[in-house]
């Protein structure tokens, strides 16, 4: 896996337009972060663990408390949890519908 990226946020859409849950990476850039949190796709940072996933691999994440567990392998990691605003966009399907259902 990749450690760099882009900060687009066509990066982020274009993730969560074929159905992808969350974004884990060894850091990202705090623009890719916030258009990622804007569409509603968690992005978790969990350092140079991330080279241990590999593709293919099954992974059960808990965004409430930031632990990955690597179904595959067994190996578990700890990534910052996301503050509970940002799991509620996220469940929203982005800041837009988050701002819609609170009103």
């Amino acid at each position: 896996m990749s450690k760099k990226g882009t900060s687009w946020s066509a990066a982020t859409t274009s993730a969560v337009a074929p159905g992808v849950p969350v974004v884990i990476a060894a850091s990202f850039a705090r623009i890719f972060y916030r258009n990622a949190i804007n569409v509603g796709l968690p992005a978790l940072e969990i350092g140079d663990d991330v080279e241990k996933i590999k593709a293919g691999d099954i992974l059960s994440i808990d965004l409430s408390t930031g632990k990955i567990i690597d179904k595959t392998t067994g190996d578990t990691f700890q990534a910052p949890p996301l503050p509970g605003f940002i799991q509620d966009i996220a469940q929203a399907g982005g800041l837009i519908n988050y701002v819609k259902e609170s009103k």
